[in-house]
Parts: C-alpha cells; structure tokens; sequence
C-alpha cells in the first residue's frame, strides 16, 4: 500500500490553513489551535517546511511563518519531498545502485516509468488545489440496457 506518513498529512492542512489567510504570518499556536494538530507537532513540521523553502519565519513579537511562495507554485509533491524526501516507489527508483535482485531484474525500467508517472501526477497538483471547496464527482447515469453490449 502506498501511505503517506501523518506529519505529511499534518503539513498538507497547515499550508492548507495558511493559504486561505495569505496577509499575514502566522504563528505555531495559532495554528495548532486553528487546525487541532498539537502545537509540538505543529512547531516541528513548521521547521521542516521552513529548511525546505516552503515557508520563510520572521522573527520578533510579531513574528511567525508564511508561505514561501504563491500556493499555486507549491506542488504536493514538493511537500511529500519536503517531509518524506524523494519521492520513490521501490529500491530501484530511490537509488541508481539497484537492489540486491537488479542484475536479474527485467523491469527495472518500469518501475522508472510507473515512478515518474506519479510524481508528475503529485507535481500537478498545488496547494491552490488543495484549498478550492471539494466538488463531489457528478453522477453518471447509464441506462441498464447499454450496459450489455
């Protein structure tokens, strides 16, 4: 099965939560308290996104974090990387030393395929995307007898 961690997860509704509310920098509290991701996890994830350019920090009284970019100019995929590094299905497709089956292996060069299918599928989808209100997909109506063709 192909999971993401939780703290990816907890990172996509943070700059989810940022996102919508662009003017200003925002603080790990008010965060935590506005997403209900507890506020250690929430200062860690910041750190991350913060050393992977995602988001910039001002210091003082009135500081906090701000995405580092427009939302429509951060992929998901730069957030999986930023949290679970790159993005990569098998041995093969992490490392280009190959596993321990690589000399007997035919497929190797799929799995290369498969890999950059998907990690251009995650980099087409932006923090933009993610914050549009959710459409429910239309419902399809097929009349039973087209089904038996």
């Amino acid at each position: 099965m192909l999971r993401l961690s939780k703290l990816t997860d907890y990172a996509t509704v943070i700059l989810s939560y940022m996102a919508k509310d662009r003017s200003r920098v925002h603080g790990a509290l008010e965060i935590a308290e506005a997403t209900g991701i507890a506020q250690p996890t929430v200062s860690k994830i910041l750190k991350i996104l913060l050393k992977a350019g995602v988001l910039s920090s001002m210091r003082g009284a009135k500081g906090g974090y701000a995405l580092a970019r427009d939302p429509g100019r951060i992929t998901v995929a730069t957030v999986i990387s930023a949290l679970e590094g790159p993005i990569a299905l098998t041995e093969c497709t992490a490392s280009h030393k190959g596993c321990d089956q690589a000399s007997g292996c035919r497929i190797q060069g799929n799995w290369h395929l498969i890999n950059q299918k998907i990690a251009n599928a995650l980099e087409s989808v932006t923090l933009a995307d993610l914050i549009l209100p959710f459409k429910p997909p239309e419902e399809v109506s097929i009349p039973v007898n087209q089904l038996f063709r």
